[in-house]
This record gives C-alpha cells, structure tokens and sequence, in this order.
C-alpha cells in the first residue's frame, strides 16, 4: 500500500512544483483533478486529450520523480437540476474517462450527484428523513428516475473504456454511505465502486472498519482524511451542521489532518482492514483542516501514515 496526496492541496503551484513538493515529502502517488469541484490546477484535460506529445509529457513528469498517478479526479454533481451545471459536470466526467484510458489508468473518481425534488427543481434536494411522505416520493423519484438511469449510461461508458469509477460516499448526494453505494452498484453494475473517505463516515456514526468488510472489493480508492466529532456542541445539537466550515468552535464537527482526529489504532485498524479485503492501492491525503496550514497538515499526514501503512506483502509464514 502506497501513500499519496491529492495535488488539488497545492493549486497555487504548478504541476512541477506540486510533484516536487511531494515527491520531497515522501509520498508515491498523486491524484490529480480534471475539473468541476477541486478544478484543474494541474491538468489541461482538453490538452492532453488532443495531444500525445502532451500526455507522454505528463506521464514523464510523474514518473520521473518516482511517482505513480492513482487516480484522476472530476467531483461534481452531473445530476444537478440546472441543466447547465449537470451538463458541464458530465462533459467534465466524459473527458477525464476518455483522457483515464489515454494514460493507461484505471480508476476515475467522482461524486454520485444529486438532483433536485422534480423536473422542474432549481437546486439539488438531499432528503434526510422518510417523512412526511413526499420526503419518500422525492427519494424514490431521484434513484429511479435520476441516478439510475445516468450511472447506468456512465458505467457502460467506462466499461467501453476500461475505467471503473469510484464515488465518493458524500452527505448531500445519493450515494453518501455503503448502503447506498451498494444500492447504485447492483443496479449498474461492478466497475462502479467507492472512493473509501472515512472523513465523511465518521460524523455520520458510521465505523469505518465497518464499512471497508461490507464494501470488500467495491473499494478501488481511499482519501486519507480525518474528521473530529465536538464533543461539546455535538451531544447537544447532533451531527446535522449547516454552519459554515470556518466557525469550528460551534460546529458539531470539523474535518481535521489524519491523526487529529482518531488515533493511531483508529488507523491501523482500518488499513489492516483494507488490507484483509484485497486493497493494496493508495491511500490518497486531502486536507481540508482549517486549523492548520496545508503545509503542516500535509507534512504531518504523512508522518502519521507512515507509522500506520502496511508496505510490503507477508511472505510465507513457517506454518504455512
């Protein structure tokens, strides 16, 4: 198992500078961004797709400095409600697709999307509760009118194109914990998947060791991210935050650099779990910790996994 970051941590460098830095700091893989949420910083998608001068010069660029490239990332809501906004968000995931079998990659990773409550919907709705009973409808209207019908198309693109696709399991969107990422994959089919991120499982109450034995082999990326329940504010007001992410001190929780907010054995248990299942990928870092600089946050995650990650396959054991 490999270490990696996501490069999205470092947009106000160029490629080069980025792979520098964390070449330097000890990782051995980078997730790059193509577009929508986390932007491009680092990947001129049209470019690439047009040129193979371009692509080899990539590709060079990472290897070079003794990096591997794990995943290419497009997040977005390509089910969004403003045709405009699902167009773009698609058009996006499309191309990093047809650019992922380019470069010989395997994994592109994304968010599943969420409508809104009709055809005629301005914003995405994300339903927390069965009831009332339209709450229901609404839920029943978006699998499977919306969701469905479109991971459908998409898996059968990325299958065309030797690509499987990981979503991330996001509150805010259809798929947001391992039911119902298992729920789109049963009905589109096995090379859709999870980006594993135990930051949006852990304020859930969902255990992320959990998660990983009912996912198995559903898991084809991980984000190392960490998250921390308040232990004040939360028992009084439970997890459902709408406050923004600056004002800490009176959110239920906050995202924080792995370590800050589980322990070591929090950790271990969870890789050594990813392990038992067949996972010998990367473990991607994203930092979204507003208490620490991206320099700190990095430079300590990576500290951190090193303690933790299991690098080398056991050998035969003497009772074997």
């Amino acid at each position: 198992m490999k270490i990696g970051v996501f490069t999205a941590l470092f947009g106000q460098q160029s490629l080069e500078q980025a792979l520098d830095y964390a070449a330097a700091a000890g990782v051995e893989a980078v997730e790059i961004g193509t577009g929508n949420y986390p932007g491009n910083p680092h990947c001129d998608t049209d470019g690439l797709l047009k040129s193979e001068a371009k692509r080899k010069q990539f590709l060079k660029a990472i290897s070079s400095r003794g990096l591997s490239l794990s995943g290419l990332s497009c997040h977005g809501n390509p089910l969004h409600p403003d045709p405009k906004i699902a167009r773009a968000h698609h058009d996006v995931h499309r191309k990093t697709v047809s650019l992922a079998k380019m470069l010989g990659l395997k994994v592109v990773i994304n968010f599943s999307g969420c409508p809104g409550d009709s055809d005629t919907a301005k914003q995405p709705n994300w339903v927390t509760c069965p009831w009332p009973p339209e709450y229901s409808e609404i839920v029943k209207w978006q699998w499977e009118k919306k969701a469905i019908p479109y991971w459908r198309e998409e898996t059968k693109f990325a299958r065309e194109h030797g690509v499987r696709i990981a979503l991330e399991m996001h509150p805010g969107f259809v798929v947001y914990n391992p039911e119902t990422l298992l729920r789109l994959r049963k009905e589109c089919g096995n090379n859709i998947g999870a980006n594993f991120d135990p930051s949006h499982l852990f304020w859930q109450g969902i255990d992320p060791v959990k998660a990983i034995r009912m996912l198995k082999d559903a898991i084809f990326h991980v984000h190392a991210k960490d998250c921390k329940i308040d232990e004040w504010n939360a028992p009084v007001n439970g997890v459902l935050d709408t406050k923004p992410y600056s004002d800490e001190a009176h959110r239920a929780w906050i995202f924080r650099t792995v370590g800050y907010g589980h322990g070591y054995q929090v950790w271990r248990d969870m890789i050594s779990t990813l392990r038992l299942v067949g996972y010998d990928h990367v473990l991607s870092i994203e930092h979204e910790d507003s208490l620490m600089s991206v320099d700190e946050g990095f430079k300590k995650a990576v500290a951190f996994l090193k303690e933790c990650v299991i690098s080398e396959k056991p050998t035969a054991m003497w009772w074997a």
